[in-house]
């Protein structure tokens, strides 16, 4: 389960549509390495695009006089929660960038979790998501956005094969396609997401997808756990 070392603590229908996502290209199982910098760059799109966001729902304030459940706590600094049982199904995963924002109307923390490249194996990263809707009803638009995978900082079209996961929560989906899997979980006003992605060269074997998932499952209940007030 996760370790918490030391620590205390979908999209807007108003938002004008962005520009077309290209279609997913053929699946091949061929996994190419991007760069390092390249990744980190993505992410730090991700995080910009939802403190805009947050600001947009602040100004707007259309969310009416109940505000959601909200039954955990945000923290500053996700990364201290480490992906344990997913690191003992694929490899020894670490918080290499981490983000948070509170606003009004929207709380988030980020962290992205990463493992070194070694000659020959698979490469891992993993991302963990954990948005505090304080005045949107996150039931009206959880599940409504792409469910590809390609990260939180580079949303890819849709697609994927999509299941309910039952007992985490009030509503647990989980999309699985080639080189990854995502688990995204509604609790009252708190939305987590988690995705765990893989790639490297066409020889290598993938992991066994099965026992992925489930580590997913693992976490994120102790995610849950963690944070509950």
């Amino acid at each position: 389960m996760i370790s918490e070392p030391e620590l205390d603590g979908q999209w807007d229908p108003g938002r004008p549509p962005g520009p077309a996502v290209e279609p997913d290209a053929p699946r091949e199982r061929v996994r190419v390495r991007g760069p390092r910098s390249a990744w980190l760059w993505a992410l730090g799109g991700a995080v910009a695009a939802s403190a805009v966001w947050a600001g947009v729902l602040t100004v707007q304030d259309r969310f009416g006089d109940a505000a959601p459940r909200i039954a955990y706590r945000h923290v500053e600094d996700l990364c201290k929660l480490r992906l344990t049982a997913v690191s003992a199904s694929t490899t020894e995963l670490t918080g290499d960038y981490g983000r948070h924002e509170e606003h009004p109307a929207l709380d988030w923390s980020y962290c992205a979790h990463g493992s070194p490249y070694t000659e020959g194996r698979l490469s891992f990263d993993a991302e963990v998501l954990v948005q505090l809707h304080k005045r949107a009803d996150a039931r009206t638009e959880f599940g409504a956005g792409p469910t590809g995978l390609g990260g939180v900082g580079a949303m890819a079209s849709s697609g994927g094969d999509v299941e309910q996961v039952p007992g985490l929560g009030e509503r647990a989906l989980l999309t699985s396609r080639v080189g990854g899997s995502r688990l995204e979980v509604l609790d009252g006003g708190a939305v987590f997401s988690l995705t765990v992605q893989w790639y490297g060269r066409p020889d290598i074997a993938d992991p066994d997808e099965d026992a992925v998932r489930a580590a997913m499952l693992e976490d994120m209940r102790a995610l849950m756990a963690a944070l509950r007030k």
